[in-house]
């Protein structure tokens, strides 16, 4: 028993220095982890890195976007869909010109054909419609100068002239008709070339892939877009031109029953 008791105290005299070696590493340690932790603590955070973004999407200006459209429609077929606009819209300014000159105040006409009838006669009257532009002093003058035939003679010349003036009116307008009708055309044939194209691509490839066909498809997408806004603009400006003819129409016939009946009382009245 004594012997027992003396090796468990042999035992406990070897292991206490290594345990009390192990303790004193632990504190150590968990001192040392403290030491950084405050130091951690008091330590002030890094600020957070905010990165600007310095890359700025800068617009193209809509003349510049135009022109790579039309450069990526490829010109070969653009160009012809842009002759359409240009020569349409010449065509049909110079119409909306011509007929805004041509628009004469009827009621201030016709009052002065009085005045000169009743004061000069029927020559008078022929020095007013003549100094007078448009197609209504035109008609005018045709019939006064048929006054010495008879009134059935005026409307007859009235209605015969009116149809000339009419004419001319309506000239060019079968020219921007044409290019609203070609421009889509135009369009849908480089639609047609462009689909040809990416197919020859996919054949000559074996195989169908986006990028083959990429571009045929925008090119034909391109040129039909072209055209269907070239179409667009021209019809409005050929609206507009129809309209016009259609008032300056109108006023023509209203005058000229007005100036009939004129020329009837002044015969009346004579």
């Amino acid at each position: 028993m004594k012997k027992l008791i003396a090796l468990f105290m042999l035992t406990g005299m070897l292991i206490s220095p290594v345990i009390t070696k192990a303790q004193d590493a632990s504190e150590e340690a968990s001192a040392g982890d403290s030491t950084e932790m405050v130091e951690e603590a008091a330590a002030p955070a890094p600020a957070p890195v905010v990165v600007e973004d310095d890359i700025v999407v800068e617009e193209k200006p809509f003349h510049q976007v135009i022109k790579d459209k039309f450069i990526e429609g490829d010109p070969t077929y653009m160009t012809p869909v842009l002759i359409c606009l240009i020569i349409g819209l010449a065509v049909a300014l110079e119409r909306i010109i011509t007929l805004n000159l041509a628009t004469t105040n009827t009621k201030k006409l016709l009052a002065k054909v009085e005045d000169a009838l009743d004061q000069g006669g029927i020559e008078a009257a022929k020095d007013v419609t003549k100094s007078t532009k448009g197609p209504v002093a035109s008609i005018f003058t045709q019939g006064l100068m048929r006054y010495s035939e008879g009134i059935e003679m005026v409307e007859k010349s009235i209605i015969a002239y009116g149809s000339v003036e009419m004419g001319r009116l309506e000239k060019g307008l079968v020219w921007i008709s044409l290019f609203i009708s070609l421009a889509p055309m135009l369009g849908f044939m480089g639609t047609v070339i462009g689909m040809i194209g990416a197919f020859d691509s996919i054949e000559a490839a074996g195989d169908i892939s986006p990028s083959l066909v990429a571009g045929g498809i925008k090119i034909a997408l391109l040129t039909t877009v072209a055209g269907l806004i070239v179409a667009i603009i021209l019809q409005l400006f050929y609206n507009y031109c129809v309209s016009k003819i259609d008032s300056l129409v109108n006023d023509m016939e209203d005058a000229s029953i007005s100036l009939v009946d004129i020329l009837v009382k002044h015969k009346l009245t004579k």
